[in-house]
């Protein structure tokens, strides 16, 4: 009797030990903070950023910001640059043209809230502002794209704050 008393005790306690390991665990579990979604869109736009062919571009930068800007700065070969910029709280939508191997990620304000700049043109400098931005990528799998706007809407949402 003694022996079935103390075995029950024992697949009693196992159970609890497990079900308790399975709460910590799950209740624990970590949550994409800023940082991380932040270090994940600028990888994602890096990678996939595909800039059109042109013998004088000498270089490009496209970042997303910790205060929720999207840059992005073209640099030519005789110094020309054109920049442009935009917080992602003035984002209305993101629209995607194209297949997985390359396409257009449009980034589309409600009003003119796209800056952009010229700077070292020989034609002069130019600021004037813009409604879209067309960004050509490349291996833009559906995936990686909702993955994409779900950042960029993320961000959206923490700018409005």
């Amino acid at each position: 009797m003694k022996k079935t008393h103390l075995s029950q005790t024992k697949k009693m306690l196992l159970v609890v030990c497990i079900l308790l390991a399975g709460w910590l665990n799950y209740s624990f579990r970590p949550q994409t903070d800023d940082q991380e979604w932040l270090d994940w869109s600028n990888k994602c736009l890096s990678e996939s950023y595909n800039p059109l062919p042109d013998v004088k571009l000498k270089k490009w930068e496209l970042t997303l910001t910790n205060d929720y800007f999207l840059r992005l700065r073209k640099t030519y070969q005789h110094g020309k640059q054109v920049y442009y910029s935009f917080n992602l709280h003035r984002l209305n939508d993101v629209g995607y043209q194209g297949d997985d191997k390359a396409g257009t990620l449009q980034l589309s304000t409600a009003a003119d809230d796209i800056i952009v700049q010229t700077y070292e043109d020989p034609k002069g400098d130019i600021d004037s502002m813009s409604t879209v931005l067309d960004l050509p990528v490349k291996n833009m799998s559906t995936e990686r794209l909702d993955s994409l706007k779900s950042a960029l809407n993320y961000f959206k949402t923490k700018a409005d704050l």
